[in-house]
């Protein structure tokens, strides 16, 4: 069977000049050039017209498409032309080449004229009052245009950050009409970008980005540390309290004789935590565990860690160890993840990431878990173990104080003996894997 002929290339028509020229102004590269003060140099567009073979075939073709540039404004667009033909039909002039002469010529051809006037003006009060960004407003025009509408809060949010900021401020305290924190949280992005030049030798280069508030002289939000005390609680003066939320900045001290600390990450759990005498309870929420980095005084108390036995719980785990590294795990381990089988569900994004403080059972099962050694992505959550094996942990095993000795207060789970396991009496088969 004989090959399809190609399909012959179609001819250029001025539609497809048109369609050239609006892709390139919407890449910005055209209102770049203008905005910068370059000169204009003429712009010229290769036209794909037809072959000496085609004028002698497709002669009425021909002549209709060269009637459709004979359309074109010629105020807008010059043309170009070639001798095309032979001795069949003679020679004959085509447009081979579409000119655009100036920066007028080609707004009014695309018909921008309005956008370009509008981005001058917005330069033009931008050079006003922060000189700076007008170069990035060059660069990147296209973002500029399609914040037409608020550019004047952006810009006013920027000059106010950069004369009135002060160290104990929040950002909810700017004060520029338009402009509050969800406008601020909006625009987050091209605020960085503008306040990164605006401020220049002003930053400090260690704090991210992402920290928009620290890196731009403003107060952080604070980091809140929630616990909860056996009996009683603690007396601070105005009432008898058993549960406190307070700042981690400012939590300074343990409470008056508490020797151990727990960390749970579910809050049902962390609720109903039986609390030992001189013993703290601690809601870790995740991966909120960081600001128990400002707890310095952790360092010398007995400190467990419960988390879900996931690939992120053992994540959580290695991190709080990296400021505290003599945490201890509990029921996080293979007793306690095969007792519960049945109450496994799916981890919806492990990680695999390198973990090197975890200790050596626990680093087994988290790369038995990362590699799906026991199943899919398998996951064990804090609260679906049941609330016994917990109480058990808490009667069996005291927990060990910062230098590694118990300090007699109950609970830091390790390695678990499979007759000792929590639930052993509905064993569950190993299927060839560790038990711890």
């Amino acid at each position: 069977m004989p090959a399809a002929a190609a399909r012959p290339r179609a001819w250029s028509t001025p539609a497809d000049v048109l369609g050239l020229l609006r892709k390139r102004w919407q890449s910005g590269v055209l209102l770049s050039a203008f905005a910068s003060g370059q000169g204009w140099e003429p712009l010229g567009v290769p036209l794909h017209g037809p072959s000496a073979g085609e004028l002698a075939e497709r002669f009425g073709e021909v002549q209709a498409w060269a009637a459709g540039w004979e359309r074109a404004d010629t105020k807008l667009m010059r043309l170009e032309y070639k001798k095309v033909g032979g001795r069949a039909i003679g020679a004959n002039l085509i447009p081979c080449r579409a000119w655009i002469d100036s920066f007028g010529q080609l707004w009014d051809l695309l018909g921008v004229g309005g956008d370009v006037r509008r981005f001058a003006e917005m330069a033009s009060a931008t050079r006003a009052s922060c000189p700076r960004l007008v170069p990035w407003m060059a660069a990147h025009p296209m973002r500029v245009l399609g914040l037409r509408e608020c550019w004047p809060q952006v810009v006013g949010t920027v000059r106010w950050i950069a004369d009135c900021r002060q160290r104990d401020m929040y950002l909810r305290q700017i004060d520029v009409p338009g402009s509050d924190t969800k406008f601020i949280e909006q625009h987050r992005g091209i605020l960085a970008d503008l306040l990164d030049l605006q401020l220049d030798g002003q930053l400090d280069p260690a704090i991210r980005r992402t920290d928009f508030a620290g890196r731009y002289g403003f107060r952080r939000k604070p980091e809140y540390v929630r616990f909860r005390l056996p009996g009683s609680g603690v007396s601070p003066g105005f009432g008898q309290f058993s549960e406190l939320t307070v700042r981690a900045q400012e939590l300074t001290a343990a409470p008056p004789g508490v020797t151990a600390v727990y960390v749970a990450e579910n809050e049902i759990t962390y609720l109903a935590f039986p609390v030992p005498e001189h013993a703290m309870v601690i809601f870790g929420a995740g991966y909120a565990v960081s600001a128990l980095e400002r707890l310095g005084w952790l360092a010398d108390t007995g400190l467990a860690y419960w988390g879900d036995i996931d690939t992120h719980g053992f994540a959580i785990l290695n991190r709080l160890r990296r400021t505290f590294p003599h945490a201890k795990s509990m029921l996080m381990d293979y007793a306690t993840l095969l007792a519960h089988r049945t109450q496994w569900v799916t981890e919806p994004s492990p990680t695999d990431a390198p973990l090197d403080l975890l200790e050596p059972d626990e680093a087994s099962l988290y790369r038995d878990l990362a590699q799906g050694t026991l199943g899919p992505s398998i996951r064990l959550e804090q609260e679906r173990v049941r609330f016994s094996a917990l109480e058990q942990a808490l009667r069996r095993q005291p927990a060990p104080g910062c230098d590694g000795q118990s300090s007699g207060i109950g609970v830091i789970g390790g390695r678990q003996s499979t007759d000792e396991s929590p639930g052993a009496q509905e064993p569950a088969s190993t299927g060839g894997h560790h038990q711890a």
